[in-house]
């Protein structure tokens, strides 16, 4: 998460972020939960990173919000900017060999307790962007689901590998059943981790 609190001020949190990343040598991260206004980027000299990002409007709490930060290395040879779809949805192309571009989204799906409507709002826009990108480029999805998939991969062969987590929740289903039909797989289900590094969410009370 990203914060910049009372302020609105990017500046204020953008930075220990980049230095994070420098540290880890990342080119790219996909944000959540950013808590920015509208879309902006903020470039980052000392870690040598850019911020850009995607949010409500002005009129509107400051809840949800995406974003990727690039290294400016790779930001300055962008062919376009990552272009802001929502406070759910932002997306980055960038150039491969002989033509073919990948296409980075991120993204901030809604809660599990949010409005089933939102829910299928979110689904809608994110298959209308992944169907517009032209065959033989590459599609990538980044960002927080909050959903929890389950680990039945024989049921749901292609989308989930052998080290998936517990049980499927509503949200998981959701997710499951848009992967199966745009023929994606979650990746973080095939590599194989502890527990404890399966999931980024723990209950306030159990610690579960």
């Amino acid at each position: 998460m990203l914060d910049s609190g009372d302020s609105g001020c990017p500046e204020h949190c953008s930075a220990p972020i980049a230095h994070k990343l420098s540290q880890l040598n990342i080119d790219i991260a996909a944000l959540s939960e950013v808590h920015l206004h509208e879309e902006g980027s903020l470039k980052e000299h000392g870690a040598d990173y850019t911020l850009y990002w995607s949010g409500k409007p002005k009129t509107e709490s400051y809840l949800s919000g995406v974003g990727f930060m690039i290294k400016n290395s790779i930001a300055s040879k962008l062919e376009n900017l990552p272009t802001g779809h929502s406070d759910c949805i932002i997306s980055l192309c960038l150039p491969l060999h002989n033509k073919q571009h990948v296409v980075l989204l991120s993204i901030y799906a809604p809660t599990l307790q949010a409005d089933l409507a939102e829910k299928d709002k979110f689904y809608t826009d994110l298959r209308c962007l992944t169907q517009k990108v032209p065959a033989d480029d590459k599609k990538i999805i980044l960002g927080d689901f909050n959903t929890r998939v389950g680990n039945n991969s024989e049921v749901w062969k292609g989308v989930l590998s052998k080290h998936g987590f517990q049980n499927c929740n509503n949200n998981g289903r959701l997710l499951l059943e848009f992967c199966a039909e745009q023929q994606f797989t979650i990746t973080n289900t095939i590599f194989q981790q502890k527990d404890s590094l399966k999931t980024t969410w723990m209950h306030p009370q159990s610690k579960h």
